[in-house]
């Protein structure tokens, strides 16, 4: 007769896991509407980056390509805005609020916003906490043995990394005002390169990722 072990608060780890996912497809879903609509100001999504950093006076920070969708990130350790492929050299709307984003994210560092440092920290465990939570407890509940307990706690236990990520990144992504998106509009006000639908585009792309 094999052992079934089960705790409450597995429903606790599905929901979790239930909101990354739809925070996720939210973000996805938006980015794929406005990556299909080419910004009027013709700029891709590197030169966005330049042009926000400038106009927040931070001339330290770097941006780079970064290989990979949606990998996009400010790195404080390296003080670089890495922008993936479809940011980068991409003239979307999407690509625009999506570097736009991240420069957000550089001025936070500029101004020793604590919780982004903390949140830095966190990256390697909440990546490594990610990666392995889910195929350990699958073990756990496919292997039915007395041990089946320990081991879906010890999944638990790596989910719970990346959920402390995702609580840290909270007020991180909350305290990111509309910061990059004004100064673009800024800009645009005397240069006039922003339309209508790339302001409300990048709007919605920043909005999108705060909720992630």
């Amino acid at each position: 007769m094999g052992y079934y072990y089960w705790d409450p608060t597995y429903i606790l780890v599905v929901i979790g896991a239930v909101i990354c996912m739809i925070a996720s497809a939210r973000v996805k879903g938006t980015f794929n509407k406005y990556s299909q609509l080419r910004s009027m100001s013709g700029m891709n999504g590197a030169q966005v980056a330049q042009r926000v950093l400038q106009a927040a006076g931070i001339y330290d920070v770097q941006v780079r390509h970064v290989s990979g969708s949606l990998t996009d990130h400010y790195d404080p350790r390296t003080k670089t805005v890495n922008l993936s492929d479809p940011v980068y050299n991409a003239t979307s709307v999407a690509a625009l609020g999506v570097a736009a984003h991240e420069c957000g994210h550089a001025i936070q560092h500029a101004k020793s916003y604590a919780p982004l440092s903390i949140r830095s920290a966190l990256v390697p465990i909440a990546n490594f906490g990610s990666m392995l939570a889910w195929p350990v407890i699958l073990i756990g509940l496919l292997f039915n043995t007395r041990s089946s307990g320990l081991i879906i706690d010890i999944g638990i236990l790596l989910f719970s990394a990346a959920v402390l990520f995702q609580l840290v990144t909270l007020p991180v992504e909350r305290h990111l005002p509309m910061w990059p998106v004004r100064l673009l509009l800024f800009y645009s006000y005397f240069e006039s390169y922003l339309s209508q639908t790339d302001a409300d585009g990048t709007t919605d792309i920043v909005l999108a990722a705060v909720c992630l």
